[in-house]
């Protein structure tokens, strides 16, 4: 997390909303070596207690989940390149803006037979945002394949101890500025959904 708190505004509610809707991240585990990562979905409730995610058997976070392990689970939003040039004023630096947000807390693996409904639940919320389309349901698996699948994974339980956010957004320059920035960002800015991060820029 960024350490200026002009970027680190205590607003648990925003990042638990911007976790929520994002429902994918880097799941962190620390190891004697490198820290072991996978990239995950994940559902996290309402009030930001808990992730629900599931892991593939082999993978390794999955292997040392024999006891609870620490872990940390980084959701990253929009992101882009800022030129100095853009504000139009004397004395700049480039900078990148960004929206980032951490959960860190205690994951385990849950009983096997807590994985049907994991999934359920999971594809349940990631398919309501296909509406008009039907939704996809374990239901439409056959038996046998349904069952070859879950043999491969594994499910999860993350108990969210700590959540942190970043929302990089030139907080600490003038509205004018910020505003000349975000009108520069959406028209040539370059980095992930620029448009997206313009608009935020706008409305910090």
């Amino acid at each position: 997390m960024h350490p200026n708190p002009a970027f680190r505004a205590d607003e648990r509610a925003r990042h638990i909303a911007f976790a929520r809707d994002r429902a994918f991240g880097v799941l962190a585990l620390s190891t004697e070596d490198a820290p072991a990562l996978s990239h995950v979905p994940f559902l996290l409730t309402e009030d930001g207690l808990q992730a629900d995610l599931h892991l593939v058997r082999s993978n390794p976070i999955a292997r040392m989940l024999k006891q609870p392990q620490t872990v940390r689970i980084a959701v990253s939003g929009p992101d882009g390149y800022v030129s100095p040039d853009w504000y139009e004023i004397a004395d700049q630096v480039p900078t990148w803006n960004y929206v980032a947000v951490h959960l860190t807390g205690q994951l385990e693996q849950l009983p096997h037979d807590a994985l049907l409904d994991l999934l359920d639940r999971q594809s349940a919320f990631y398919e309501e945002r296909l509406l008009p389309k039907p939704p996809w349901t374990t239901g439409k698996m056959s038996d046998e394949a349904l069952a070859r699948m879950m043999r491969m994974i594994v499910p999860c339980r993350m108990r969210v101890d700590d959540i942190q956010g970043t929302w990089k957004l030139n907080q600490n320059k003038t509205d004018e500025v910020r505003l000349r920035a975000a009108d520069q960002m959406y028209a040539h800015g370059f980095g992930d959904e620029n448009e997206q991060l313009a608009t935020l820029m706008r409305k910090t």
